[in-house]
């Protein structure tokens, strides 16, 4: 048995105009305006989220990731910049304190060579530079230590902002504790 189907109207194509002296077809309401705009919302947001998840996983397996990355928590970072702490030298960016920002030189190493205004240390992949020091933060150093250094760079000269004996590296610290000052309760030398 067939269904009877409507005759085709070939002169009412989709996207043609209308037939002469046909009415005009209404326009949307702007109750439909309104539900459009809503649902194109919905869409946009729900793929920001999908995106922002999706970018926001690490590489890591550990479940316990965030964004970025960062695992534990405030203070507690494991992964992304927490693990400068075991950087043995390297460049970082950090706030100047006046709405700005500067370049920070860090290294960790052995003093090689030590005067009353410079210090070279050598990291344990061989990296080795000269930096300039105050005598203050030389007071107390000796050739042989390990030490972490924060510097500026100007030109071919690295200045100094801090020296710390001993390794920094503790997890979720930064070297430097991330602004050019040691971690709380290291022996530093500012200058």
């Amino acid at each position: 048995m067939t269904t009877p189907q409507a005759p085709s109207t070939p002169d009412q194509t989709w996207g043609a105009a209308p037939a002469p002296g046909a009415p005009p077809r209404p326009g949307w309401t702007p109750g439909k305006k309104i539900a459009a705009g809503a649902v194109a919302v919905a869409i946009v947001a729900g793929g920001g989220a999908a995106i922002w998840a999706a970018s926001s996983s690490s590489a890591s397996t550990d479940s316990a990731a965030g964004p970025g990355g960062m695992q534990g928590g405030p203070g507690g970072m494991q992964g992304g910049a927490g693990a400068l702490g075991s950087a043995l030298h390297g460049e970082y960016v950090s706030s100047d304190g006046n709405g700005g920002y500067v370049t920070k030189i860090m290294q960790t190493g052995e003093v090689t060579a030590l005067s009353a205004t410079s210090l070279t240390a050598k990291s344990d992949d061989g990296f080795s530079k000269t930096y300039t020091i105050t005598s203050e933060q030389a007071t107390g150093l000796a050739t042989g230590d390990t030490i972490t250094v924060v510097a500026t760079e100007s030109g071919d000269t690295a200045t100094a902002t801090s020296v710390t004996e001993g390794q920094t590296g503790g997890q979720g610290q930064l070297p430097g504790g991330g602004q050019g000052t040691p971690p709380s309760g290291a022996p530093t030398r500012t200058g």
